[in-house]
């Protein structure tokens, strides 16, 4: 199967997982894996540029990333500062958008400093947005913005009838971007782990066995023609989807399709089925 570049996915996320795995399996410790782990950070970022998604989201530390070993955790922060100021001239150079999503409360301050440092300097840039996922906990994002539509409804800037599924993504960290239209999951797990759970209703998930630092540019090809093979109905029946594509036979749901409705490889782990043994 042929990658289709007229039914590419507008919104990829990401959640990376096997990095500590993948460095146990060579005899080294996690932070090793955690570095390699950058290296398919890069690939999937330039894959995304060069094909013309214009929206990557990652994963990358959890709101339940704090219980792990204190001393994995530290080395992962200076680990990602580290990262944003050595990737940010080629996010300039390549004009992507980098956003930061989740609670800014708790992330060392000079990791603050260089999240915001890249925030204003790519603010104008939209090329590709690529928004990292730090201290973020999809549950905890439902509440905040919970909290934020009822502090403005009591100061009188709206009445609770107004609340709709369109009126409260406004609130959400993810405000004014597409929803995910493909989510992957690396590292042989299947499940969402507590991510975009609002932003995901519709999403297509993608699970592999192959851990994080594996992952290149070949795998998410792969990712992206899985994506194209499914038949997208949100709701209707798949004779509706070929009618309104007028292609019979064509699985595809065009992206103002899913406008409307919400106002191959052995690696690949179909949503339902058992995973293969762990690697």
């Amino acid at each position: 199967m042929e990658l289709d570049l007229e039914r590419l996915p507008r919104h990829v996320a990401i959640i990376m997982d096997g990095n500590g795995r993948w460095a146990m399996q060579r005899m080294r410790n996690r932070i090793f894996g955690h570095k390699k782990g950058a290296d398919a950070v890069r690939s999937v970022v330039t894959c995304c540029r060069e094909l013309g998604i214009r929206y990557l989201t990652l994963y990358a530390f959890s709101k339940e990333n704090w219980n792990r070993p204190k001393r994995e955790v530290k080395a992962l922060w200076g680990l990602l500062e580290k990262y944003l100021k050595s990737e940010l001239p080629e996010l300039i150079e390549n004009h992507i958008q980098f956003r930061h999503i989740g609670d800014d409360d708790g992330i060392p301050a000079s990791v603050l400093e260089q999240l915001r440092i890249c925030e204003d300097k790519t603010a104008n840039f939209g090329e590709l947005v690529l928004s990292l996922a730090l201290n973020y906990g999809g549950r905890q994002e439902i509440t905040r913005a919970a909290k934020l539509f009822l502090a403005d409804m009591m100061n009188g800037g709206h009445g609770a009838g107004q609340l709709c599924a369109e009126h409260f993504s406004r609130y959400l960290y993810t405000a004014g971007h597409p929803d995910p239209d493909l989510v992957i999951r690396t590292g042989g797990e299947i499940r969402v782990s507590n991510f975009l759970l609002w932003q995901i209703a519709y999403a297509e998930l993608y699970f592999t066995e192959i851990l994080w630092p594996d992952f290149g540019k070949a795998d998410f090809i792969e990712a992206l023609k899985e994506f194209q093979s499914r038949e997208r109905r949100f709701g209707r029946t798949g004779e509706q989807v070929r009618e309104r594509q007028g292609v019979s036979g064509d699985c595809s749901v065009k992206s103002t399709d899913i406008a409307q409705v919400r106002a191959g490889d052995k690696r690949c782990i179909p949503m339902g089925l058992i995973a293969n043994p762990k690697s």
